[in-house]
């Protein structure tokens, strides 16, 4: 593990109950006066879906979990649900101190960054038409978000594919008190030199006494941003002509339903549209590379209660997403000419989801049981056209006609059983069971199963374990895109690939007195085989020491998907949360992740790569002999602590604290093989410091302002991309 975090520290967080444990039992006072603008609960009234797929208090579920309530997102002035999300252990989400609307990567529990479910309202978010299927979080927004659901770990049973690190569950908001209701919010501010950001945000509800109502919101945000990419030329005679990139997002939500004691039926439409100015890459500027995303997401459901002990549950979905890239030649010195290039490419995708649920409540047991069916599409054009002294040069490609996509039907399983039900005198201990059989299109079935036993020592206390496994389909991408080495005529897509599976423990403590003091905390291991690899291949009848030195000879014999690594994480987490006064609350996070990745010749799949060499792209490995690489990439150790004070009811301030450790990056190494491959390069250690306060004019009008990075910290998050320096923020809503 990355040693950047002080063990001081961590045993200080460790001694924290013990010492708020003393804190309460000696100044009992009157409940507190207002938690709401705390970035951290463990202590919730709320329920928690997403754990079991039924309705539980999270001090009951045998799993690592967070619950954040709307009214915690809402005037908190973050920039992005990657924000918030990135404040809570086991989450690193890349991006989020870079310019806005850079790609946002999340990683959890050190799993990969397609590792993570990403639902909305149960319905499963990806980018079909991406590599690795993988969702971008800057998508996500608050439009409309009633609470945010964390569950860490391995959690294929209920949720299938890519669940191996965790599960991110955004949900909507439903009917509210009878009657009309709105907010509106105002926001703008600066992060930097010459950047800007200006946001309007509109809710809408009105809930009629049946319990029929209507939901509309409207985000909208324009920002100047800074240069994206670092700039580390310093030769003044160098032309330079680079440019701020921009971000402009917009988010439209409708939703019509009805809720009453029975009923639970609901439709929403969610249209996102954002605009991004983009660079080639680390260090490289471009002055006309534009990227334009759309994605249309349309859900639905209809919940019936049959009695006390049964109910019926059908969610749906169904998103479509394009995204438009276009680079329109830069210009490349002092008279203006340009490089004479032109490309553009549409990338389209769909998802389509449709799950039947059946909870049941029996004394000392809840079963949920359901089956599912998905299905992804995905399509592509793309054009290149170059002018130079040599002539014209002109190539193009189109998916369109290839029809690309992939379906898995589900059944699943999932009971909790109390201890009474399985024997006499173990009331404290509970068994969670559950099981998952799929059927995928191109590589067949599989299953799924976990179980996990817990013990409570009291109402505010228990311990856990859990085993699972999960799995990772293979993206459209990947199986099917049908590029193809003119020599070998091998194709960059393998329809012979199976999916990620991995295997997966955990245990942990929760504990919970009162309103005063909640803690968590975790070992988790997880290992996940069958990694699926992008490679390069070359002729298997010239030695690897001589590849690439005729030039007369070519030696590639093109590149493609294998299923190859196996990657191994371990780690530890813990949380807490202290009311130190009826003033003051105290909460705070840790993350200790480490791991590696594998790679045995015995796992090469022969029939794809017709005995070539195989090298490795991500490191540049020729796989000859097992090797093994230390250290993951981008997810580092993290240490978070918050500081609210609220003096009086009207006002509130927060003092937050983000720490990230030293940790590895990647770059493109041309000495890494004839072709070059990725190299790894260290990335330093940050600590962030952030201020926010509130003040409530009336209980409808409230002024907010953060201070983002106070010590205006150089840091970084991906070797060179810039990030934000020192931001002042505020804005004002208004609720009716």
């Amino acid at each position: 593990m990355n040693g950047s975090i002080s063990f001081r520290l961590l045993f200080a967080l460790l001694a924290l109950p013990l010492l708020s444990s003393h804190l309460s039992a000696s100044e009992k006072g009157p409940a507190p006066k207002s938690d709401q603008d705390s970035i951290r609960t463990y202590y919730l009234p709320e329920i928690v879906v997403s754990a079991t797929r039924s309705e539980r208090d999270p001090l009951q579920v045998g799993r690592s979990v967070s619950l954040i309530p709307g009214n915690r997102l809402n005037g908190s002035l973050f920039q992005s649900v990657g924000d918030v999300l990135s404040r809570y252990e086991g989450i690193f989400v890349v991006g989020v101190g870079q310019n806005p609307g850079a790609v946002q990567s999340i990683f959890t529990r050190g799993g990969n960054s397609n590792h993570t479910t990403i639902l909305i309202d149960d319905v499963r978010i990806t980018d079909p038409s991406a590599v690795n299927n993988a969702a971008d979080i800057s998508e996500l927004s608050f439009a409309n978000t009633d609470r945010i659901e964390i569950v860490r770990g391995s959690h294929g049973t209920l949720y299938g594919s890519s669940a191996i690190g965790g599960v991110i569950n955004i949900v909507t908001r439903k009917k509210l008190d009878p009657g009309f209701h709105g907010d509106v919010e105002i926001r703008t501010g600066t992060f930097g030199k010459g950047t800007s950001t200006f946001a309007q945000n509109l809710f809408l509800n009105y809930t009629a006494p049946s319990g029929l109502y209507a939901n509309a919101s409207i985000n909208n945000l324009a920002t100047r941003g800074l240069d994206a990419t670092e700039d580390t030329v310093s030769n003044p005679g160098v032309f330079k002509n680079r440019d701020r990139d921009g971000f402009d997002k917009r988010d439209l939500v409708g939703k019509i339903g009805f809720q009453n004691e029975v009923w639970d039926i609901y439709a929403s439409f969610n249209a996102t549209d954002h605009r991004i100015d983009i660079d080639k890459g680390a260090y490289r500027d471009d002055d006309n590379y534009v990227v334009d995303f759309q994605r249309n997401l349309l859900t639905y459901g209809a919940s019936r209660r049959v009695n006390e002990w049964l109910r019926v549950k059908y969610i749906g979905g169904y998103s479509a997403m394009e995204r438009y890239v276009v680079d329109d030649s830069s210009i490349v010195d002092a008279l203006g000419r340009t490089d004479q290039t032109f490309a553009d490419a549409t990338y389209r995708g769909s998802i389509l989801n449709n799950e039947l649920l059946v909870n049941m409540e029996l004394e000392g047991a809840q079963l949920t049981m359901g089956a599912g069916l998905y299905r992804e599409t995905m399509a592509s054009r793309s054009y290149f056209y170059s002018r130079s002294s040599f002539g014209v040069f002109e190539s193009s490609t189109d998916l369109d006609s290839l029809d690309l996509h992939a379906s898995m039907g589900s059944l699943f399983a999932h009971v909790d059983l109390d201890g009474r039900v399985l024997a006499e005198g173990v009331g404290r201990f509970s068994l969670g069971l559950g099981a998952r059989l799929n059927n995928h299109s191109s590589y067949g079935s599989n299953g799924t199963l976990e179980a996990s036993p817990a013990y409570r020592f009291s109402d505010q206390s228990m311990v856990y374990a859990s085993y699972s496994t999960g799995f990772n389909a293979p993206s459209l991408y990947q199986l099917f895109v049908p590029n193809a080495d003119f020599t070998s005529g091998i194709t960059r897509g393998n329809k012979n690939l199976q999916p990620e599976t991995s295997h997966s423990y955990e245990v942990g403590l929760k504990y919970r007195l009162n309103n005063e003091v909640n803690f968590t905390v975790s070992y988790f291991s997880t290992d996940v085989k069958n990694v699926i690899e992008y490679v390069y291949l070359w002729d298997k009848n010239v030695g690897i020491d001589t590849l690439g030195n005729d030039w007369m000879r070519n030696d590639f014999r093109g590149d493609t998907y294998l299923n190859l690594g196996n990657l191994s994480t371990r780690g530890f987490e813990a949380a807490l949360q202290i009311r130190l006064s009826d003033e003051l609350l105290l909460t705070g996070a840790v993350s200790l992740v480490s791991g590696k990745l594998r790679y045995d010749p015995a796992d090469l799949d022969l029939s794809q790569t017709a005995g070539h060499h195989v090298q490795v792209y991500n490191n540049g490995a020729f796989i000859t002999k097992a090797v093994e690489s230390l250290g993951l990439t981008r997810r580092p150790d993290t240490f978070h602590a918050s500081l609210l004070y609220t003096p009086r009811q009207e006002f509130s301030a927060r003092l937050d604290l983000k720490h990230a450790g030293s940790r590895m990056d990647v770059y493109y190494n041309s000495d890494l093989g004839p072709y070059g491959a990725l190299g790894t390069v260290g990335v330093e250690e940050y600590t962030l410091l952030d201020i926010f306060a509130r003040y409530n004019i009336t209980p409808q009008l409230s002024l907010n302002m953060r201070v983002e990075n106070l010590l205006d910290t150089r840091y970084r998050e991906i070797n060179g991309f810039t990030t934000r320096g020192r931001g002042i923020f505020v804005s004002a809503g208004f609720v009716f």
